[in-house]
């Protein structure tokens, strides 16, 4: 009840707001008409380069998603709002915090780098859980292929940058609360403007609860976030910003397969314990400083502090007895029932500090010849402390598929810090750009960086395990060629580094080896045209990655000499229509395969990796019928994968209808009614184990309120 009065209050204030604007002539609308991301490709974008280029003259493939229209299509997460983007795709799961990506035909944290305004999230034992809420977003950014150039390892892949919202020249708010199905509900408020002529600020607050689609489901989550902006010239800026996210995730791990299929008797079924639990708590703390001296050179620095607090206790695994009495993994039960096992108990405790500064020259070399050069140093230090139960008596149970008592998790050896770690991460960089004439630029870049980490077992007294230290130097080149302002061709080469599996958690077994390496060319054009009404992109990369860990028989060691590479193609369009009619559309067609890759004995090669879909499509369609009614319709296909290496394990493709109906009420409030899954798909977002599958949300009605002055 104090949520929805608190949520009544904020309404009311910001209806009060907008009569006033509306009396003093305003023409704001709270409804989003047109497409906002338009104008991405001629706006600077520091996510694809420090140098602040737009796309059009970055000589890589850049696709930018407008926090606005995330709202107005009503993305739930941040996760489903990343994977609208050309060539994304979810394999979000609980272990890896509901956040994991595949881009370009790899998947995990290790390939597809996080970041949150252009500051790298560094995951431990493959887990990133911040940001939290796309209420506190102001734009999502996504670098398609090798980007260790820019942010270090991990991003072979791409690097995809949530940035997050911030104070604005003029006063603005938003509220909204809204209503839907499996008992959902949303609160969200924010308000930004300026406080006196040289400090500005921003607030935002977002609650959001579920009762979930599988038994047991309910979820909740806060976020709240603020920033000040102090700018005493015009020369200087220094933003402070605090971020807070609590999550309490639903404690689903997935739905087992029935003799290979899914049964969709058992769709809302959760076969965890009855008192499963996940909790995530991140908070974040930075302060950015930039100062322009003089229009040729410029510096910025951002130093910031993350810490994580995830817990996790559960029956995470389940699979379906045959009538031979074993299941797919090998492992035996009494037919006909669930096997479910692994009371996993784990904590994790992060810490991350870093400082990323760097200092920008710009000179005129000769007559239409320019230079641009950026160069700037890197630094992170994470010290992290796995907390586990592992050792305790397995908890192995068998239920019926139907109806069965969840029963309580199984702890025999209690959740206790077991090893510890401290990594550094220190980093060189440099990016230059050299304009010739009006229609050719060259743009290069080079990182160096070490990476050192530390392992300790925690006892007592704690005992060192292991260090290893990573040196890695990655460079890119590109040509871009702009026949016209509005239109740019360009061609890359870039190399990159993936770890072998966390750097922050590197084990024993890992130490002897080295970071797989890899490198792409990519190839392709980006076209503005009527008049600012229409985007178009296509790209066209091949990426190689090297130093995968192979067996060539079961009696040989194991060996760095693995290959696996990915080719495909990314096309996208955005075009405003005659009567507000307005499309949104991306591609990927790619062939991703292993190369040269055994693993016990097993010839992989040939064959396509896991979590690596090979057929992606975004389609939104938009009709803004007046300035009062607004209707959208969102069409997302993802292809069929596979969840083992040998392809032994497929996962369907699927395709899943979104749609909205907006009517506002006045110009600064509207109501949005929302069907998700329109047709009802059941469907898997992605595996947790070959016979087990994280389905995604069956047909929900959502009913909401936005206001905004």
């Amino acid at each position: 009840m104090v949520l929805w009065g608190g949520a009544a209050l904020l309404l009311g204030a910001a209806q009060a707001r907008a009569q006033k604007a509306e009396e003093q002539g305003a023409d704001a609308t709270v409804l989003v008409i047109g497409t906002r991301e338009k104008q991405a490709l001629d706006t600077p974008n520091a996510t694809g380069s420090r140098l602040g280029l737009t796309p059009l003259e970055t000589p890589a493939s850049i696709a930018s998603l407008d926090g606005g229209t995330i709202r107005a299509r009503g993305d739930v997460s941040i996760v489903e709002a990343e994977t609208r983007a050309p060539g994304l795709s979810s394999v979000a799961n609980p272990g890896n915090g509901g956040t994991a990506l595949a881009a370009r035909g790899f998947s995990g944290q290790g390939s597809v780098l996080q970041l949150v305004d252009g500051v790298r999230l560094f995951p431990a034992a493959g887990t990133i859980t911040f940001p939290t809420d796309p209420w506190m977003i102001e734009r999502i950014d996504v670098l398609g292929g090798p980007a260790s150039v820019l942010y270090g390892q991990g991003a072979l892949g791409g690097a995809v940058n949530v940035v997050m919202r911030a104070p604005s020249a003029q006063t603005h708010g938003q509220a909204e609360i809204g209503y839907g199905g499996q008992d959902s509900f949303r609160a969200a408020a924010g308000l930004g403007g300026p406080l006196t002529p040289t400090l500005g600020y921003r607030v935002d607050a977002s609650y959001r609860r579920s009762d979930g689609y599988v038994d047991r489901g309910r979820s909740d989550s806060v976020a709240l976030s603020g920033t000040l902006r102090w700018t005493p010239s015009s020369t200087l800026a220094v933003t402070v910003r605090g971020d807070h996210g609590d999550q309490r995730p639903m404690t689903y791990f997935g739905t087992p397969l029935i003799d290979g299929r899914l049964d969709l008797r058992v769709r809302d079924r959760n076969y965890n314990v009855g008192d499963g639990r996940m909790r995530f708590r991140d908070d974040r703390a930075s302060i950015r400083v930039d100062w322009t001296p003089s229009n040729a050179i410029s510096l910025s620095n951002i130093a910031y502090v993350l810490t994580s607090d995830r817990f996790w206790r559960n029956l995470e695994n389940y699979c379906w007895v045959g009538a031979s009495g074993a299941c797919a993994d090998g492992s035996t039960g009494i037919p006909a029932t669930i096997r479910r096992s692994s009371n996993y108990g784990i904590r994790h405790d992060l810490t991350q500090w870093g400082d990323q500064a760097s200092v920008t020259w710009r000179i005129k070399l000769a007559p239409g010849i320019a230079n641009a050069l950026v160069v700037g140093v890197d630094a992170n230090l994470v010290r992290f402390t796995h907390e586990n139960d592992f050792g305790s008596v397995e908890q192995v149970d068998a239920v019926d598929p139907f109806a069965f008592d969840p029963g309580r998790f199984l702890d025999t050896q209690g959740i206790a810090p077991r090893y510890r770690t401290r990594t550094t991460a220190l980093a060189v960089f440099a990016e230059d750009r050299v304009t010739l004439g009006l229609k050719w630029s060259v743009v290069g870049g080079v990182r160096y960086e070490a990476d050192n980490v530390r392992r300790w077992t925690v006892a007592t007294p704690d005992r060192f395990v292991l260090e290893k230290t990573f040196r890695n130097a990655t460079w890119r080149a590109g040509l871009v060629y702009q026949p016209v302002p509005t239109l740019s061709l360009y061609a890359q080469y870039a190399t990159g580094v993936d770890p072998l599996g966390t750097l922050t958690t590197v084990s024993t077994g890992q130490v002897k080896y080295s970071n797989a390496r890899g490198n792409q060319v990519e190839a392709g054009a980006k076209w503005l045209f009527a008049n600012g009404h229409g985007t178009a992109t296509l790209a066209a990369y091949r990426i190689v990655k090297t130093g995968l860990l192979a067996q060539r028989t079961l009696a040989s060691p194991v060996e760095q000499v693995g290959q696996r590479s990915s080719q495909g193609v990314e096309a996208a369009v955005t075009l405003d229509l005659p009567q507000g009619f307005g499309i949104d559309a991306n591609g990927t067609l790619l062939d991703a395969r292993f190369d040269d890759f055994r693993s016990g004995g097993v010839d992989y090669s040939g064959r396509t990796p896991p979590n690596v879909p090979e057929a992606l499509a975004n389609l939104w369609l938009r009709w803004d019928a007046s300035a009062k009614l607004q209707a959208r319709a969102g069409l997302r296909y993802v292809g069929r994968r596979f969840s083992d290496n040998g392809e032994a394990f497929r996962i369907p493709g699927y395709a899943t209808v979104d749609t909205t109906l907006s009517y506002a009420l006045t110009p600064h409030l509207a109501v949005d009614v929302r069907v998700y899954n329109l047709f009802d798909k059941a469907y898997a977002v992605t595996a947790y184990g070959d016979q087990q599958w994280i389905l995604g949300r069956p047909r929900a009605l959502d009913i909401g309120v936005r206001a905004g002055f």
